[in-house]
């Protein structure tokens, strides 16, 4: 069921999706269509950027239910980070929940964060969000990012790239401001999408003075250049012990709870 889910059913799903992206895309250049926004697939509205594999997937509901249906139906009031928060799907799907309280969506690149901000002001609980034009890591600077053109989700600091890809410098934060920018007493859900940064962003929202407010974490895992069992003893140690893997495969998600309620 697993393999038929995520290596055939998904496969197809995408495959179907980025033709029609391509459709659209080549259309929309041909007419001079102008920009739009429609609906997704999560009930949330986005402006449509059909030469982005990243909105495309987030149009067609490709990356799956399990998240978007945690922060949609959660019934107990709490705060949502979003770190590597790209054109605000998820922080738009925890905005809508009238049971969230505060969105802090983390976005370092430029192009991408102006996409998540003209995103935020089309939807509902538009002003529960806060966008930050920054990334997380272990020290604050100023540091390269790679960002493969057409596909602004895989934007990456890892050094190796490939050669579809643009530069950019962007601004980094660490725990100590980590303590400033997640001002409040809620409980803290957290997703963290940052191509191979997991382990770094994880440890530093450890780290931070907000670190027991966090109920679950929601993060990326890529064998090619993550290492999860790393990540889950550091989360272990911190006193996470539910771990659901949702996918398969080298590439899926995992979320970590510190309550036994998703194991």
């Amino acid at each position: 069921m697993s393999f038929w889910r995520y290596g055939i059913v998904k496969t197809a799903h995408k495959t179907v999706w980025l033709s029609t992206a391509r459709v659209r895309s080549a259309w929309n250049r041909v007419t001079g269509q102008k920009p739009a926004h429609g609906p997704t697939a999560y009930g949330v509205r986005l402006w449509q950027r059909w030469d982005d594999r990243t909105f495309v997937y987030c149009r067609a509901g490709t990356y799956g239910r399990f998240l978007s249906d945690y922060l949609a139906n959660r019934q107990d009031d709490f705060a949502f980070a979003d770190v590597g928060a790209n054109q605000g799907l998820y922080s738009l799907i925890a905005a809508k929940n009238p049971h969230c309280q505060q969105v802090i969506a983390f976005e370092p690149v430029a192009a991408t964060f102006a996409a998540l901000r003209a995103n935020i002001a089309i939807n509902l609980g538009a002003e529960k969000v806060t966008a930050l034009n920054l990334g997380v890591s272990d020290k604050a600077e100023r540091i390269e990012i790679s960002v493969p053109r057409g596909h602004s989700g895989m934007a990456t600091l890892r050094p190796s790239a490939g050669s579809n890809s643009e530069t950019e410098t962007i601004e980094v934060v660490s725990a100590v401001e980590l303590d400033r920018l997640l001002d409040g007493a809620l409980p803290l859900v957290i997703k963290v999408d940052v191509e191979g940064h997991e382990a770094t962003v994880i440890e530093q929202l450890l780290t931070c003075s907000h670190a027991p407010r966090i109920e679950c974490i929601f993060y990326e895992v890529d064998r090619r250049w993550s290492d999860k069992d790393l990540i889950a003893a550091m989360l272990r140690d911190a006193g996470f012990e539910a771990f659901k893997q949702v996918g398969r495969g080298h590439h899926f998600d995992v979320m970590a709870s510190r309550s036994k309620s998703l194991a």
